[in-house]
């Protein structure tokens, strides 16, 4: 049985984000002297990520002692609530290092099997959006706009590639995009970025291809309240597995079913 998320809660979380966003454009401003780790080709981690984490963890277990916490550079604290926080210290780490403005600092609540309330702030656009179960989808506090259908004559879609995705099944996504579902694509190297432009309408959807939990735990509850829905069957996920997901508005899931079938992980084979 899920537990309510109050508005201290909600309140609680906005203040938790926003001090890890100032934390996290400390780092930015000083890229030169940030130290970067490679986990894999193309797959970073910084000083900041792990800065951020530590920080977000610190915050979570003071303010909810009872809830667990899972983050992408290793947090992993179990808790006795059933309720886990989990924390994507900046998601578009790439981007980060880079000098992009596209990143951001997600926490999502996974309660029940199933992410409640999601938290996405984007600290050099200033955007800060909150949503989940029995609480509205806001940006920066206004409410967003329901979104449905899809102009077949104007479709477009993010898509998002893990590093360890082979280049063939990404030639293979695109192909399917541009040949057979007949959309524009956008690939901006952040899934949070991505789901952003699929909450605001900017895109109809979203193909994640080898994204982790830590990726979508926040944008997922968020999206949901919007009339944004995804293939994602969290009965068949570990908090560990790569996934392999759609959302977007009905219409665009039907039209990519051929390619992410409801309840995929990501197949290397």
């Amino acid at each position: 049985m899920t537990q309510a998320v109050t508005n201290d809660c909600i309140q609680t979380i906005e203040r938790i984000v926003l001090e890890a966003g100032k934390l996290a454009l400390s780092h930015f401003h000083k890229l030169s002297t940030v130290p970067v780790e490679a986990k894999g080709h193309l797959d970073l981690v910084t000083a900041a990520d792990k800065e951020v984490e530590a920080f977000v963890t610190q915050a979570l277990v003071a303010a909810f002692p009872e809830d667990g916490v899972f983050g992408e550079e290793g947090a992993a604290r179990p808790g006795r609530s059933g309720r886990t926080w989990v924390i994507d210290p900046i998601d578009g780490t790439f981007n980060f290092v880079r000098g992009g403005d596209q990143w951001a600092i997600l926490i999502g609540l996974y309660e029940g099997g199933v992410p409640t309330f999601g938290v996405i702030h984007v600290p050099l656009r200033k955007q800060t959006l909150l949503g989940g179960k029995g609480i509205p989808s806001t940006l920066n506090g206004a409410a967003i706009a329901q979104r449905k259908g899809m102009k077949p004559g104007q479709a477009s879609c993010g898509v998002g590639f893990h590093p360890m995705v082979p280049v063939d099944q990404r030639l293979e996504t695109l192909r399917f995009v541009l040949e057979e579902a007949q959309m524009s694509f956008r690939c901006c190297g952040s899934a949070a970025l991505s789901m952003i432009e699929v909450a605001l309408g900017q895109v109809d959807g979203y193909l994640g291809m080898g994204e982790s939990s830590w990726d979508v735990m926040g944008p997922v509850p968020i999206l949901e309240q919007i009339g944004i829905q995804t293939t994602l069957d969290w009965t068949q996920f570990d908090l560990n597995d790569k996934l392999r997901f759609a959302c977007g508005t009905p219409e665009f899931l039907k039209a990519v079913a051929p390619i992410v079938p409801f309840g995929t992980t990501l197949d290397l084979k």
